[in-house]
């Protein structure tokens, strides 16, 4: 385990300990789906990939939540899921603090400090960097949040928690 990664990738450049996993990697590039599901037909880069898909058809969920009713295909959505009950927010962003349980809501949210806002709000002229959001936030202006809890907003489809409660409609 020296760490060394002599297998390159041609497109990216990227480095692989070893060659069956470049090999994987490339697929990434070229679009090469090899792994064919018997059901619908429906093709993967992965074998991984193609078995999770399988269970869409099997309907099998193991990775059962033990606080809620709630089950997953995947050990690591089920981790995931787990932080709604825990409260953990390990993903946290370095240009404004905000925290999140998912790296992907990390991801989504950075591209708000980067992108254009071109979206923007007729009653307040706050601005937005998509669509999906702009019209999340004019639900405050229809009325359409709740509140269901003290300290605690449902603004459909999104929930707020206590940690925003001088914005409740603040995403």
């Amino acid at each position: 385990h020296s760490g060394e990664k002599p297998y390159k990738c041609k497109d990216c450049d990227r480095g692989f300990a070893q060659k069956a996993t470049l090999k994987t990697h490339q697929r990434l590039h070229s679009g090469e789906k090899p792994y064919k599901c018997k059901d619908c037909d429906k093709c993967f880069a992965q074998t991984n990939g193609l078995l999770i898909h399988r269970s869409k058809h099997t309907g099998k969920r193991p990775y059962q939540c033990q606080q809620c009713v709630k089950s997953f295909t995947q050990k690591c959505d089920l981790n995931a899921h787990q932080r709604i009950h825990t409260g953990e927010r390990p993903f946290e962003c370095e240009q404004c603090n905000r925290s999140f349980t998912q790296k992907s809501h990390l991801k989504k949210h950075q591209h708000t400090h980067t992108a254009e806002k071109s979206n923007e709000c007729k009653q307040c002229g706050k601005c937005f960097g998509n669509k999906s959001s702009l019209k999340a936030h004019q639900r405050i202006h229809t009325g359409q949040m709740l509140q269901l809890q003290p300290m605690r907003y449902v603004i459909f489809p999104k929930v707020l928690s206590e940690r925003t409660p001088a914005y409740p409609h603040r995403f």
